[in-house]
C-alpha cells in the first residue's frame, strides 16, 4: 500500500512539472512577451507574430533581433529533458540548472538591456551596440519566469529540501521572489539614495552628516528646549500609540466576544461596527472630525472661552493630538488581530481550571491572558509599525510636532528635494521596525500557544469576570462613543452648505459629486466622483484578495515550515509597513519606470503597491492565529494521503477565518482610503477617491470632499459586511448559548 501511494505521489508530481512545462513553453510562443506600450493586452493578441511591441518570444528572438530571449526557450527544453528523468537527485539538479539559468538569464538580461539598448556604457565597450533594446516584460514573459520559478522550486524539492513537496518549495520560491522583487528591490533603490553625495557618488561620510544632525537626534527638550530631534518624536509616539491601540483593541475583542449578559450581547454589533469605523474612513476624515471638536475654533475651545474665559489656543496640535488620531486609526487593526486569537482559546482549557475549583478572575488571570501573549505581540508590533510609518495624521495635526515620515515627505516634494536626506531617515524608521521585530521574538520564544488540535472541543467560552467585563465596558465604551461623536461632527459638513458660515441643509454637494443624467444613449455618470470611484473599487477588489492570499500563504510557511532565511524572509514581509508610504511609491517609480518591469503609469503598479503595503497585517493576523493550530490537524490529513495544496485548502483555511476576514478587510478598505503610497503613482487614466478627495480639499470644496468621504463609508462598510458574509464563521464544533455560572468554591 505504502508502494502504491508512493507511485501516486510521483505520477501527480510528474503530472505538476508537465502542467508548468506546458505554461512556459505556451506562454513562451503564444503570448506577447513585452508590456504593450500604447495597446490593451487583447488588442495585442492579434499581432502576436509579427508586431516589434506585439510579437512573442519566439518571434521576438527569431526574427526581431533579440537573441537574448533563445535562453528561455533553453531553460525550458532543459526542464523537459529533466521531466524525463526518473524522479531523483539526478532530475533535481538538472531541474535546478536549467531553471536557475534560464531566471539568471532573462533577469540579467532584463536589467542589462533598456528600450535604447545597453543600459550601461561599459556593457556597450564590451559587447558593441545592440541593433534592438527591449521594453518591459509583458503577460508572456511573466508566465514564463513564473514557470521558471515553479520549476526551480521543484528541482529544490527533488534534492531533498522541504520533504520533497513541490508546493512547499514552489510556494517558499515564488514568495521569495515576490518579496525581493516588490519589496525589497523598490526600497533597496530609494534606500541608496542614503550612501550617496550630491555629486551621486558613493560617500558613506555623507550618509553619517545626515544621521548625526542635531534635527534627527537632539535632546534640546530634555535640556529645558522645545522639541526633541525627529528620531525621538517618532520613537517615542510610536511606542504610546502600540501600547494604547493594544490594550484598546484587546479590551474591545474581549467584550465583543467573550460578553454574555444581556448587556453585552446588545452591545456586541454596534461594538463590532464602531470598532471597524476608523479603518474604513480616508485618513483625513478622523482628524478633520478632530479639528472641528479640538482645533483653535472647535467646539471643546469655544466652550472652555464661554465657560471658564480661557482664550483659544492650538494646544491640540502636537503629541496628543497625533497620538490620538493614530488611536482612532489602528485600535481597528489591533480588534481584528486580539478578535481572532480571543475566538481560537479552547473552552477546554478553561474549563479545566474551573473544575480545578479556580474561580472565573483567577481563570482570566493564568490561563486566558498568557493564551493572549501571540496577538498581544503581534498586535503591538503592527500597532509600533503602523505609527512609524504614519503620514496623514501627523501632517494634519502633528503642528510643531515634527516626525520621521513627515521630514522625510518634505525632504522630497519641498523644494530642497533631497532625495539622500529622505534615505537616511527612512534607514532610522526599518532600524526601528527591525529592533522591534527582534524583541517580539525574543519575548515570545519557543513558547507553545496551541489551542486549537484535531480533539473534538464541545466547550462554551468562558464569560468575563466580573472586574474584568466591568473595566472592558469603563474603557471600550467612552472611547466607543467619543468615535461616533467625532464621525457625527466630520460628516455634517457634506449636508450643509459652508461649515463655519453657512449651515443650511444640503445635498448639492452630492449631486455635484454623484450626479446621473439621461442622455442620448441612456444612463449617463454625470458626477465628478463617478471615474475615480468606480477606478478606486476595481484596484481595490483585485489587490484585497491577492493581498489575502499571499499574506496567509506567507503566515503558512513561517508557522509550518522551517528554512535558510526564515527570518530574512519574515521581516521581508514586513518590510513595506517600516517605509512611509511617500517613499514606497517614490521607490516604486524608481524600480519600475524602466526595463525589465516597466509598470510606471499603469494600473498595475497601483494595485502591486496595494498588495505589498498591505501584506504585514495579513501575515501577522495568520501568523497569530497559526499559533493556535495544532500542527498534527496538517500531519492527519497528511497522513489520509491528501496533498498540502488540498490540506491547506480543506483543513487549514476554515480554521483561519477570522484571519482571512481581518485581511481581506484591511486590505480593501486601505487600499480604497490609502493616500501617501499612492499620490505618485496616479495618472489621468487611473485617478483614485483620495486624490479626488484631496483635490477638492486643495480648493477648499469641503462640503464635496466630506460628501464623497461619506459615500465611501457606506460603500465600504457594505462590502466589509459582504466579506463576512461570504468567509463565515469559524466553527469549532462549540455549543452555543450563554454559558452557565461556574458555582463559587466552597470554604476550606
Amino acid at each position: 500500500m505504502r508502494a502504491a501511494g508512493t507511485a501516486n505521489h510521483t505520477a501527480r508530481a510528474q503530472r505538476v512539472l508537465l502542467g508548468w512545462l506546458l505554461l512556459g513553453a505556451a506562454a513562451f510562443v503564444l503570448l506577447p512577451w513585452y508590456f504593450p506600450q500604447n495597446l490593451s493586452l487583447l488588442r495585442s493578441l492579434p499581432g502576436i507574430f509579427g508586431g516589434s511591441e506585439t510579437a512573442s518570444g519566439l518571434v521576438h528572438a527569431a526574427v526581431h533581433g533579440r537573441p537574448w530571449l533563445w535562453v528561455a526557450l533553453a531553460a525550458l527544453a532543459l526542464c523537459a529533458f529533466a521531466w524525463r528523468l526518473p524522479a531523483g537527485r539526478p532530475q533535481g539538479l538538472v531541474l535546478l540548472l536549467g531553471a536557475g539559468a534560464g531566471l539568471a538569464g532573462l533577469i540579467g538580461s532584463g536589467f542589462a538591456i533598456g528600450a535604447q539598448g545597453w543600459s550601461y556604457e561599459a556593457l556597450g565597450a564590451w559587447f558593441g551596440p545592440l541593433a534592438q533594446g527591449q521594453f518591459g516584460v509583458g503577460l508572456g514573459g511573466a508566465l514564463v519566469l513564473l514557470a521558471l520559478l515553479m520549476l526551480l522550486g521543484a528541482g529544490i524539492a527533488r534534492l531533498g529540501y522541504f520533504r520533497g513537496d513541490f508546493f512547499v518549495a514552489g510556494a517558499v520560491v515564488l514568495c521569495s521572489a515576490l518579496l525581493l522583487l516588490f519589496v525589497a528591490l523598490p526600497v533597496l533603490k530609494s534606500l541608496v539614495g542614503a550612501f550617496l553625495g550630491e555629486d551621486g557618488t558613493f560617500s558613506p561620510r555623507a550618509l553619517t552628516e545626515r544621521l548625526a544632525h542635531e534635527r534627527v537626534w537632539g535632546l534640546a527638550c530634555l535640556a529645558g528646549g522645545v522639541h526633541c530631534g525627529v528620531a525621538w518624536n517618532t520613537l517615542f509616539l510610536a511606542l504610546l500609540s502600540a501600547a494604547g491601540t493594544t490594550v484598546m483593541g484587546t479590551l474591545i475583542a474581549l467584550y465583543a466576544e467573550r460578553s454574555y449578559s444581556l448587556r453585552g450581547r446588545w452591545l456586541q454589533k454596534p461594538l463590532n461596527v464602531l470598532a471597524l469605523l476608523p479603518i474604513i474612513t480616508p485618513p483625513f476624515v478622523v482628524g478633520l472630525g478632530l479639528i472641528l471638536l479640538f482645533g483653535r475654533a472647535g467646539l471643546v475651545n469655544q466652550f472652555l472661552e464661554w465657560a471658564f474665559g480661557i482664550p483659544p489656543t492650538r494646544w491640540f496640535y502636537g503629541l496628543f493630538g497625533v497620538w490620538l488620531a493614530q488611536m482612532f486609526a489602528f485600535t481597528p487593526i489591533a480588534f481584528m488581530i486580539m478578535r481572532g486569537v480571543v475566538q481560537g482559546i479552547s473552552p477546554s482549557l478553561e474549563e479545566a481550571a474551573q473544575t480545578l475549583r479556580a474561580s472565573r478572575l483567577q481563570t482570566f488571570r493564568t490561563v486566558t491572558l498568557p493564551l493572549l501573549k501571540p496577538g498581544l505581540a503581534n498586535a503591538y508590533l503592527v500597532g509600533f509599525i503602523e505609527s512609524i510609518a504614519d503620514f496623514g495624521n501627523p501632517i494634519v495635526v502633528g503642528g510643531q510636532y515634527a516626525v520621521l515620515s513627515t521630514d522625510i515627505f518634505f525632504a522630497i516634494v519641498g523644494a530642497q528635494y533631497d532625495q539622500g536626506r529622505a534615505a537616511s531617515l527612512a534607514l532610522i524608521l526599518t532600524a526601528f521596525a527591525l529592533a522591534v521585530f527582534f524583541i517580539q521574538r525574543r519575548l515570545l520564544g519557543r513558547t507553545s500557544y496551541t489551542t486549537v488540535s484535531g480533539k473534538g472541543d464541545t466547550g462554551l467560552p468562558m464569560d468575563l469576570p466580573r472586574p474584568v467585563r466591568r473595566l472592558c465596558l469603563a474603557v471600550a465604551g467612552p472611547w466607543l462613543a467619543f468615535t461616533l461623536v467625532v464621525y457625527v461632527f466630520a460628516f455634517m459638513g457634506g449636508f450643509v452648505q459652508t461649515w463655519g458660515r453657512d449651515y443650511t441643509p444640503t445635498l448639492k454637494h452630492f449631486g455635484t459629486a454623484f450626479a446621473l443624467a439621461w442622455g442620448e444613449h441612456g444612463l449617463v455618470w454625470a458626477g465628478t466622483a463617478w471615474n475615480s470611484l468606480f477606478t478606486t473599487i476595481k484596484l481595490a477588489a483585485i489587490a484585497a484578495p491577492l493581498c489575502a492570499a499571499i499574506g496567509l500563504l506567507i503566515s503558512w510557511l513561517l508557522a509550518r515550515t522551517q528554512f535558510i532565511g526564515q527570518r530574512a524572509f519574515e521581516f521581508g514581509a514586513l518590510l513595506a509597513f517600516a517605509i512611509p508610504g511617500t517613499v514606497l511609491g517614490v521607490s516604486y517609480i524608481l524600480a519600475f519606470n524602466v526595463p525589465p518591469f516597466e509598470l510606471t503609469g499603469t494600473g498595475l503598479i497601483i494595485i502591486l503597491c496595494f498588495v505589498f503595503r498591505n501584506l504585514p497585517v495579513g501575515v501577522r493576523a495568520g501568523t497569530a492565529s497559526f499559533k493556535q493550530l495544532d500542527k498534527s490537524l496538517d500531519e492527519a490529513s497528511t497522513m489520509l494521503r491528501a496533498g498540502t495544496a488540498t490540506t491547506l485548502a480543506r483543513v487549514v483555511m476554515p480554521l483561519l477565518k477570522p484571519a482571512l476576514v481581518a485581511a481581506l478587510v484591511y486590505s480593501f478598505v486601505r487600499s480604497m482610503t490609502t493616500v501617501s503610497a499612492v499620490i505618485f503613482l496616479v495618472t489621468a487614466e487611473n485617478e483614485l477617491a483620495t486624490t479626488y478627495i484631496i483635490g477638492r480639499v486643495g480648493n477648499g470644496d469641503y462640503g464635496v470632499a466630506l460628501a464623497y468621504c461619506t459615500v465611501l463609508i457606506v460603500l465600504m462598510s457594505l462590502a466589509t459586511a459582504a466579506i463576512q458574509w461570504l468567509v463565515g464563521e469559524r466553527k469549532l464544533g462549540r455549543r452555543s448559548g450563554a454559558p452557565v455560572a461556574t458555582p463559587a468554591p466552597a470554604a476550606a
